[in-house]
């Protein structure tokens, strides 16, 4: 899938891409699929749950992949 970064900033926060996205319903699903190391950014385990996400980063998350532009 594609992710439109259009929220006026250059980045949207990794829990809150997960919840836009719908790879998890409420902030602190997305909080523990961070915390059980099930995200991957760009081919990297991602730990950061305030993580930076820019155009060109590819998230990875229970099967779903997620391109964001």
């Amino acid at each position: 899938m594609e992710f439109s970064l259009n929220t006026g900033q250059d980045y949207i926060e990794l829990i809150k891409l997960l919840k836009v996205c719908g790879a998890a319903d409420t902030g602190s699903e997305a909080k523990a699929l961070v915390e059980d190391e099930m995200v991957v950014v760009n081919g990297e385990v991602e730990l950061r749950k305030r993580y930076k996400v820019r155009k060109k980063d590819k998230i990875e998350v229970n099967g779903l992949i997620i391109d964001v532009v």
